[in-house]
C-alpha cells in the first residue's frame, strides 16, 4: 500500500511539475541555508583555531600595563620590563620551553634602490622557539652575535619579496635607519594573523643590537613564554604573576601593571564566538524550512481541492480513509524530501564555495547534513497532515457532487 502511495505521488508531481518545483523551492532553500551556514561557521572556527596557533603553541604573553591598545600593543605609561626580569623568569620558573624578551619598533629597511616599511623585533633565539617559527634558509643568531649586539637579522618572506624579489637574501646587507644590517636567516612563511596582520613582515635582530642602535634604552616591551605541557600554562601562569608583582613591588590588594595573556583564552573566546554566530544563522535558515512546509500545505490543500472528485470516486469504490490519509501524505513526504535531496547538494555546493573563495579551512558536517534532511522529511509530514486528513475525511456522496 506504501509502494502504491508512493507511485501515485510521483505520477502526480510529475503531472503538475512547475508546481511541485515551486512548492519544493522553500524546502531546497532552506536545507541548502542551513547546511551553507554551518559550514561556514565550522570553517571560520578552524580558521580561527589554526591562525592562533600559528602565533606559537602554549603561549603566554606578558605586557605591561592593563590596557593593550589592539593585539599587539601595550599600555605606553606602564614600567617596561627588563634583562633581569628575563633571567629571573628563565631561573624560577621550570617548564618552559623558551622565555622571548620582545622590543619592536617600525623602520624602513632599504636594499638597492627598493625600500619597504616593516616592523624590526629585537629579541634572542627563544623568539623562533615560542612562536613554533621554522627557518626557510639560513640559521639563528650565534651567541657572539647575541652577546655582542652584531648587526645581524633575520627577515620574513614579506620582506624577501619586497627588497630582494627572487633573488637569495642570505649574506646581503640591508639598511635600518642609519646603519647596515647583515641577512643571516629566512623565516619559513606563516602568512596573516588572525588579527589581519602579514606575520611575515618582520625583521628580527638581536635585542641588545635592538636597544643599542634602535631603542636607545634597555626596555623590553613584551616577554613571550611558551610552556612545554600544555596542562602546565595555568601553574606557570599563576607562579609567572606572583613573581612579577614580587619584582614590580605590588603590594596585597593592588592592581597589577602588567597582564598575562594566555592564548587559549583567545581561541575559546573567539571558537565560542563563531559558535553562537553559527548557531544564530542556522536558526535564521531553519525558518526558511518552515516557510516551506507553509508552502507545502499550502498546495496540497490546493491539490486536495482540485481532486476532491478523484477522491469520491476512491472512496465510493471502497478506498479506506487511511489509504487516502496516507496517499496524500506520502505525496507531501515526497515534495520535502526531493527538496530535501537537492537542497543537501546546493548546500554542500556553496559551503564548498565559500571555503574556497575566502580560502577557509573545508569541515564536511555528515550530522548536519542528516539534521536538516531528516527536519525537512518531518516538515512533510507535520505540514502535509492536516490536507492529508482533509481529504481522508470527506463525503463520498459530497466529494462526487463537486464540480
Amino acid at each position: 500500500m506504501i509502494w502504491n502511495a508512493f507511485i501515485l505521488a510521483l505520477r502526480e508531481i510529475r503531472r503538475s511539475a512547475l508546481r511541485s518545483i515551486l512548492t519544493t523551492l522553500g524546502i531546497v532553500i532552506g536545507v541548502a541555508s542551513v547546511i551553507a551556514m554551518v559550514m561556514l561557521g565550522d570553517a571560520t572556527t578552524a580558521y580561527v583555531t589554526n591562525s592562533i596557533s600559528k602565533l606559537g603553541s602554549n603561549m603566554l604573553i606578558v605586557r605591561p600595563g592593563q590596557d593593550r591598545h589592539g593585539p599587539q600593543g601595550t599600555d605606553a605609561t606602564a614600567k617596561r620590563f627588563t634583562h633581569n626580569d628575563i633571567a629571573t623568569i628563565r631561573r624560577e620558573i621550570g617548564g618552559l620551553k623558551g622565555v622571548a624578551p620582545v622590543a619592536s619598533k617600525g623602520m624602513q629597511a632599504v636594499y638597492g634602490n627598493q625600500n619597504y616599511s616593516t616592523s624590526i623585533d629585537g629579541s634572542d633565539n627563544d623568539y623562533f622557539s615560542v612562536k613554533d617559527w621554522a627557518f626557510e634558509s639560513g640559521r639563528m643568531f650565534s651567541p657572539a652575535e647575541l652577546q655582542g649586539g652584531k648587526a645581524v637579522c633575520v627577515i620574513g618572506e614579506t620582506i624577501r619579496k619586497e627588497l630582494f624579489g627572487d633573488q637569495d637574501p642570505i649574506g646581503a646587507s640591508i639598511r635600518l635607519g642609519n646603519f647596515s644590517c647583515k641577512v643571516i636567516g629566512l623565516l619559513h612563511p606563516k602568512g596573516a594573523s588572525m588579527f589581519g596582520m602579514d606575520q611575515d613582515d618582520i625583521i628580527v635582530v638581536p635585542i641588545r643590537m635592538f636597544q643599542r642602535r634602535i631603542s636607545g634604552n634597555q626596555d623590553i616591551s613584551v616577554i613571550m613564554l611558551s610552556t612545554k605541557n600544555a596542562s602546565s600554562i595555568e601553574n606557570i601562569k599563576s607562579s609567572l604573576t606572583a613573581m612579577m608583582r614580587e619584582r614590580r613591588h605590588i603590594r596585597s590588594g593592588d592592581e597589577d601593571d602588567f597582564n598575562v595573556r594566555d592564548l587559549r583564552e583567545v581561541v575559546q573566546t573567539l571558537t565560542s564566538t563563531t559558535k553562537m554566530l553559527t548557531v544564530l544563522l542556522g536558526a535564521v535558515a531553519t525558518i526558511s524550512l518552515l516557510v516551506g512546509g507553509i508552502g507545502i500545505m499550502n498546495i496540497m490543500l490546493v491539490s486536495v481541492t482540485e481532486r476532491t472528485r478523484e477522491i469520491g470516486i476512491r472512496l465510493a469504490i471502497g478506498a479506506l480513509e487511511r489509504e487516502v490519509l496516507l496517499q496524500f501524505l506520502v505525496e507531501a513526504i515526497v515534495l520535502s524530501s526531493l527538496g530535501g535531496v537537492i537542497g543537501v547538494i546546493l548546500g554542500i555546493g556553496f559551503g564548498i564555495g565559500i571555503s574556497v573563495f575566502f580560502d577557509l579551512p573545508l569541515i564536511f558536517n555528515t550530522m548536519i547534513v542528516l539534521v536538516a534532511f531528516l527536519f525537512s522529511t518531518l516538515v512533510g509530514i507535520v505540514f502535509g497532515y492536516f490536507p492529508a486528513r482533509k481529504a481522508a475525511r470527506l463525503n463520498p456522496i459530497d466529494a462526487l457532487r463537486y464540480e
